[in-house]
């Protein structure tokens, strides 16, 4: 891992370290963009912001970033801790350090403790509170408190305190501000009843902005809309299963959303598709049904809804069927993944080796020293009778113990 993500505890908030809701990251390219995959820091294993068996202590966490089983650490938000993490994505000059204004008065109004981003374009600020009802994200502004991951570097902003402040009133008037839109805007992101997980630096896969009325309207009104509105009602009759009906209408709405798997999991969880197989564990990293199938949706679409054409669902095969760009993109990714892990495999058998090699080093040595203790006579002394039983029972014991290995 580079130098960049290295982190020193003593340097981060008391209030993040006491906490036991810490979590590694790779970097990993799904999509053509990177993302950063929750690791299980004390296995190795996936990671998940949504189960908590996959989350450990700060110092492990740190740890595995250092054994170079994870680039980073995050820290996870739940319903049981009175934190609130506000991200602000692309105002800061990585060269200069140079802030637009938006960012420098929101971080300023918050007033507590504030890091750099991975990227180093960014910031996250940290701050007890309650995140006020409604939309969580507009811009470049994005606030969550549950389900999410943070992630977290250790490169504090000089200007800001070095704990987490109560900033309640501030939180109100930033989400006031800067989140939650007026009529005229057309930001899409609410906080979903169970969200999708990210880390905090995702972006869409396209910017595409619609309301989800809006966006509903149009998806019906499209070529395909017939197919749309069936599978929003819940009608998947012509599929072999429902599971697959799911799958086709999640590529549907990642066309239409611009993979923006928030928004995603928000229209899923009103269409009369959903069941509660949706929010199920089903997979070995911890993933639920639901996360898995979005995940794969955003994947499998080549393309995605832009306001400036005419283009619709059916004109990029949006259904799920499986074109061929699709399966060389799944190739190219499970080829990505076998390389990781042959990497991790190659770096454990080299220190195997080492560890055997050391192994056969004190064997020997252990040889070397009993072939010497044999060579040499005990020490004969005119002591008394007592003092020469005293060392004769001392070498005795010595070369017994050699000889019992």
């Amino acid at each position: 891992m580079s130098d960049e993500f290295g982190i020193d505890l003593d340097d981060l908030p008391a209030e993040l370290c006491e906490r036991e809701q810490w979590v590694g990251w790779w970097v990993e390219e799904r999509g053509g963009k990177e993302t950063k995959v929750p690791v299980n820091a004390e296995t190795g294993g996936f990671g998940s912001a949504t189960d908590a068996v996959t989350w450990t202590d700060a110092t492990t966490a740190v740890d595995a970033v250092e054994s170079g089983e994870a680039d980073g650490v995050g820290f996870v938000f739940t319903d049981d801790d009175p934190l609130v993490g506000v991200d602000l994505d692309d105002c800061r000059d990585p060269e200069t350090g140079a802030v637009e204004e938006d960012a420098r008065d929101i971080v300023e109004r918050l007033d507590s403790y504030t890091e750099v981003s991975p990227s180093g374009t960014g910031f996250h600020v940290l701050v007890e509170g309650e995140l006020p009802e409604g939309r969580n994200r507009r811009g470049s502004v994005e606030c969550y408190e549950t389900a999410r991951f943070f992630t977290v570097t250790g490169d504090h902003v000089d200007a800001t305190p070095t704990r987490i402040a109560r900033r309640q009133d501030a939180l109100r008037g930033i989400h006031r501000e800067y989140v939650q839109p007026g009529d005229e805007d057309g930001a899409t992101d609410d906080v979903a009843a169970a969200p999708v997980e990210s880390s905090g630096d995702a972006t869409p896969m396209s910017d595409v902005d619609l309301e989800d009325e809006e966006l509903l309207e149009k998806a019906m009104a499209a070529s395909n809309g017939g197919k749309f509105k069936r599978l929003w009602n819940g009608r998947f009759g012509g599929y072999d299963s429902q599971s697959e009906a799911d799958m086709a209408f999640c590529c549907l709405l990642a066309f239409w959303t611009g993979g923006d798997q928030a928004q995603m999991d928000r229209l899923f969880r009103e269409s009369g598709l959903l069941r509660e197989k949706w929010d199920e564990v089903h997979y070995a990293d911890g993933s639920a049904y639901g996360e898995k199938t979005i995940e794969r949706a955003v994947q499998q679409t080549s393309e995605f809804y832009d306001p400036g054409t005419s283009q619709t669902a059916d004109d990029v095969e949006a259904d799920g069927q499986g074109a061929a760009s699709r399966a060389d993109r799944g190739e190219a990714y499970l080829r990505e993944k076998n390389r990781v892990l042959a990497d991790r495999v190659e770096t454990l058998e080299a220190t195997l080796e080492e560890k055997n090699d050391r192994i056969e080093e004190l064997e020997a040595t252990v040889e070397r020293l009993k072939s010497e203790l044999d060579a040499v006579e005990p020490e004969t002394d005119t002591g008394t009778e007592r003092g020469d039983e005293s060392e004769s029972s001392v070498w005795g014991r010595t070369k017994g113990w050699f000889e019992s290995d």
